[in-house]
């Protein structure tokens, strides 16, 4: 989607102010509280250090757990992921919902975010805003659901805990008031081979 088409979908004073404060939070290593493709998630700057292990204290949750990025340009993939199956394309572009996909070999992101066994989750994103965010920021940005580890993700802005909003830097707007419904996103896992493997449906 183009930076045009983004502009005439969702051109409100609100969403372009809501931009302009998470770009500056995610800039100084803060934490954002936004509106996915799929639920309310916890983000920031998915290549700094700091800022990933802000995001694990405030989800009280393991560092030896990965969290997954979102990105908006398929183009940009290669840069940080080591080898990327030629599958891997073809089900982004097909997909007609949010799919994440986990690849082997991560490379130039925060380490606190990859896996273990080296790989990361990772997710492109049409949804406007976090479409035109990440389009200005020009980085991955992380995206974990916006609850205390252990707790329920939260369906909406309303179903999340007090305890989040009150610590994180920022919380966006847009869309507070929104009560679609949402659920997490698919998840699969590619081999190198581009085998899959479906983690959630």
């Amino acid at each position: 989607m183009s930076k045009r088409d983004l502009s005439e979908r969702v051109d409100t004073s609100l969403f372009r102010d809501d931009i302009n404060k998470c770009l500056e939070v995610l800039k100084n290593g803060g934490i954002i509280l936004y509106p996915t493709d799929t639920i309310w998630g916890l983000g920031c700057d998915a290549t700094n250090e700091d800022a990933v292990r802000k995001v694990f204290a405030i989800k009280k949750r393991s560092d030896s757990k990965s969290m997954l990025v979102l990105m908006e340009n398929i183009n940009l993939l290669e840069r940080y992921v080591n080898k990327v199956p030629d599958v891997a394309y073809d089900l982004i572009e097909i997909t007609d919902k949010p799919l994440t996909i986990i690849y082997s070999g991560a490379n130039n992101l925060a380490s606190g975010i990859i896996a273990e066994d080296g790989s990361i989750g990772i997710r492109f994103t049409s949804e406007p805003f976090t479409s035109m965010l990440i389009q200005r920021f020009r980085k991955p940005i992380v995206s974990t659901s916006a609850n205390i580890s252990g707790k329920r993700s939260p369906a909406n802005f309303d179903d999340i805990d007090e305890d989040i909003i009150n610590v994180v830097d920022y919380t966006v707007k847009y869309r507070q008031t929104d009560k679609t419904p949402a659920s997490p996103s698919s998840i699969i896992k590619l081999g190198e081979a581009g085998e899959i493997k479906i983690i959630r449906k």
